[in-house]
């Protein structure tokens, strides 16, 4: 007869005998399905509370096979994770856990049509954190999406006009009235020799989610997002989706500031509360753009 195995986490007490905020995994591989039925690949983090001084650790197997469990059975939703908390604290009554945290990382793939050329479209790859914590009865879930977009200087587009009035003005400072063909020749061999800098820019965007909701706002988030900033980045194009594109950075002229209070203003229209960090990863400088906001309260706002 087989002898049992042993258990140290349970048998065993602690030799220095001290609480432990959060005891878990990190970097766990797993797959999770959305309402629509997608399956994504992401990595999840899973922790417990150990406020019991004496208690040698906890189960990690156990919170492994809920996480498991959830990623094979039901779809992701913030009732499904607000299940899972519970779930997590109830299989470490044993250790005193009253504390539960989830955060998973993954990438919605979703595919955008081009901005002109009809049946032209490709991929988008949206990064996407979850975070779901269960303390002191209260559960707290927070959305976070990365999006990407393009920003174009108002001072350096400023800056190029008067270049090019400049420009123009020497060029024909000897004529009267400037013929009209001249002048579009003239447009068409030196109307870049100034243009504005632009940059591809980048806006992580949380947002707090109802405990008992029934789906996932990923894709209302993104578009909310991508229309308040305008001019989203491009997947796949031909010239005239290409222009399209100059034109609407040139329509769309805007610093940091501008952009975050752009999404501030949308986001808190749409969902309440939000909270915004954005980075204009600069074409001109070494350095970077940045600016945050967030909702008064959001820091101590339930979620």
């Amino acid at each position: 007869m087989a002898s049992l195995l042993p258990d140290v986490a349970r048998e065993e007490r602690a030799a220095i005998p001290l609480p432990l905020g959060w005891v878990g995994m990190r970097g766990i591989a797993t797959q999770l399905r959305l309402n629509d039925g997608a399956t994504l690949a992401a990595t999840a983090e899973i922790a417990v509370d150990l406020p019991d001084p004496h208690a040698k650790g906890i189960h990690m197997s156990r919170l492994y096979l809920l996480l498991d469990e959830l990623s094979m059975r039901e779809r992701l939703t913030p009732r499904a994770l607000q299940g899972l908390l519970r779930q997590m604290c109830e299989s470490h009554a044993d250790c005193g856990s009253r504390a539960a945290r989830v955060v998973l990382d993954f990438a919605l793939l979703h595919k955008r049509p081009a901005l002109v050329t009809p049946s032209l479209a490709g991929w988008k790859s949206y990064p996407v954190n979850l975070t779901a914590e269960l303390r002191d009865g209260a559960t707290r879930l927070t959305l976070m999406v990365r999006v990407s977009y393009s920003s174009t200087c108002p001072c350096s587009a400023a800056l190029s006009r008067q270049a090019l009035r400049d420009a123009f003005a020497a060029d024909f400072s000897e004529h009267a009235q400037i013929p009209r063909q001249a002048a579009l020749d003239w447009i068409s061999a030196r109307a870049s020799l100034a243009t504005p800098h632009s940059q591809r820019s980048e806006a992580e965007i949380s947002i707090a989610l109802e405990p008992r909701a029934d789906m996932l706002p990923l894709l209302a988030l993104i578009d909310t997002a991508e229309q308040a900033l305008g001019t989203p980045v491009q997947t796949a194009v031909r010239r005239a989706d290409e222009q399209a594109f100059a034109l609407r950075n040139g329509a769309n002229l805007m610093y940091v500031e501008d952009a975050a209070r752009r999404l501030r203003l949308e986001l808190e229209a749409r969902f309440g509360s939000c909270a915004i960090r954005l980075s204009h990863f600069e074409s001109l400088h070494a350095h970077d753009a940045i600016a945050s906001a967030a909702t008064p309260g959001w820091d101590a706002a339930p979620r």
